[in-house]
């Protein structure tokens, strides 16, 4: 189980993305703790973006610590994700 701070999954994002700011607002309302990285800033990050997008810088993107990734996914995907993650 994480702690109310830990990030639980790292969000990938760029500073003009209406959707990653939409995502970000929804996370901090509902107190889910993540860890964000603009792809325009790590060249690593857009790279890994890209492996998960055909190609494509799609943001936001999560990545979850077992490894699977969501791209612009609704809230209440993340929710079950994180909940089937907290019962395993």
């Amino acid at each position: 189980m994480s702690t109310a701070t830990e990030p639980r999954f790292t969000l990938y994002s760029t500073t003009w993305c209406g959707y990653c700011r939409r995502l970000k607002i929804q996370l901090e309302q509902a107190q889910i703790p993540f860890a964000e990285v603009d792809i325009e800033e790590d060249p690593q990050a857009a790279e890994f973006v890209r492996s998960v997008n055909g190609g494509n810088q799609t943001v936001p993107t999560l990545r979850f610590p077992d490894g699977t990734a969501f791209t612009n996914p609704p809230l209440s995907k993340i929710k079950e994700k994180l909940a089937e993650a907290d019962n395993v």
